[in-house]
């Protein structure tokens, strides 16, 4: 690969980053360029401004950009209509982020005619595979620089060091070893390494950051009710909402309620196991709701194939595929059926526990004179159900008296 001229670092601004784009300076002789995206990480970003200027960068090549509804809206509301979760567990707040900022690396890298983008993800983990696969997906020409596959600032020491040398500040808490690393959207909080790199140790207290303990959350249950047009979800106890505020008040919901937790030992793209502690307090409650709605308005046939489809779905987005045509593909089907799942759901939130208590809608499928153990008034002949039984048992019949023939 020729040396690029011009880069655009997905930036942090933390000590990573900073060392990262100090390194592409040295290391190509090039002009670098700083994404910085709120994808709701709770984090203040401008000071991610202020250390690119401190490290030179021209104020006209810095990008803080808020992307929170974009992010809430395309990329994850389209994943809860599949009610995605990757090896049945995870709800892939880390995965489904990734995309969302590739795309924004290629945009800013077309507007400022960059030859090359740069991450800082490492080469044992799954987001180099995702922030490139989509870089790639969406530019077949752009270069992609991963810092961490070809540097030897293979240590700590070496980071700091490198560092100290380039006049790179350093906060007090980076001087020694973290405890964990953390990864944070609007959708999740993830955690792992070092203290949680043994599966068979439960993870101490100081790792949850979104969720109280379930056993200290609130003793009494609280209600919501959460509306939904098309599979997506609208409003809140009767309250329209924004994509991002809806998951924001989900999150400070689930949160007060120890609700969303999960410890995983995954199965990551690139061949080993990883162990990682999850709080998806928003997600938890939205795919519990989504569920729920569904139940009532999504066709028998439906939902069991979109069951069957989703694992593949989740494979696709943890795997970075998300700009694949196979996903698009599933995309058009899930989206599909979603045409009449609309209506609302009561929830109870308790002690790290969402449960749906209720659920109504327009485009209902549940028929109570159907259903009722009461008169039905004619509108289910129970004699029909003996034929039904007779046709369906019949291969059970033949295979049952070809075995007995056999013995």
């Amino acid at each position: 690969m020729s040396a690029p001229k011009k880069v655009v670092l997905a930036y942090s601004g933390g000590l990573d980053t900073s060392i990262i784009l100090k390194w592409l300076e040295i290391e190509y002789g090039c002009e670098v360029v700083t994404f910085t995206a709120d994808l709701g990480q709770g984090e203040e970003l401008e000071p991610a401004r202020k250390k690119a200027e401190l490290l030179g960068v021209k104020p006209e090549n810095i990008h803080i950009e808020d992307l929170r509804e974009e992010f809430v809206r395309d990329f994850v509301f389209p994943m809860f209509r599949a009610n995605a979760q990757y090896e049945g567990l995870y709800l892939l707040g880390t995965s489904i982020a990734r995309p969302l900022i590739s795309k924004r690396l290629v945009e800013i890298a077309a507007e400022h005619d960059a030859d090359a983008v740069a991450h800082g993800a490492t080469g044992k983990g799954n987001d180099q595979v995702r922030f490139e696969l989509a870089a790639y997906a969406l530019n077949p020409e752009i270069k992609v620089i991963a810092p961490w596959r070809e540097w030897d600032l293979s240590s700590r020491t070496r980071l700091l060091e490198f560092a100290e040398a380039h006049q790179i500040p350093i906060a007090k808490d980076k001087r020694g070893e973290a405890p964990f690393s953390v990864d944070a959207n609007l959708l999740h909080t993830s955690s792992e390494g070092k203290v949680l790199e043994d599966p068979a140790q439960p993870a101490p207290d100081y790792v949850y950051q979104r969720t109280v303990n379930p056993e200290d959350a609130p003793d009494t249950p609280e209600f919501i009710e959460i509306t939904y047009e098309k599979g997506d979800p609208v409003a809140l106890n009767g309250k329209p909402l924004t994509p991002a505020e809806m998951l924001t008040a989900l999150n400070e919901l689930g949160g007060k309620h120890g609700i969303g937790r999960l410890d995983l030992v995954e199965g990551r793209f690139v061949g080993m196991k990883s162990r990682g502690i999850y709080e998806t307090p928003g997600g938890t409650i939205m795919l519990e709701a989504h569920r729920g709605i569904e139940s009532i308005t999504l066709d028998r046939g439906a939902a069991h194939l979109k069951d069957e489809l989703m694992p593949k779905y989740a494979e696709l987005i943890y795997n970075g595929f998300w700009f694949s045509p196979e996903r698009d593909m599933l995309q058009a089907l899930i989206d599909q059926s979603q045409e009449h799942v609309m209506g609302t759901v009561r929830l109870k939130l308790y002690k790290g526990m969402v449960q749906t208590v209720g659920r109504w809608s327009d485009h209902s499928l549940y028929s109570e004179e159907h259903v009722t153990f009461e008169d039905d008034a004619g509108a289910y002949d129970q004699k029909d159900a003996a034929g039904f039984i007779k046709i369906n048992a019949l291969r059970l019949k033949l295979l049952a008296a070809r075995d007995k023939r056999v013995k």
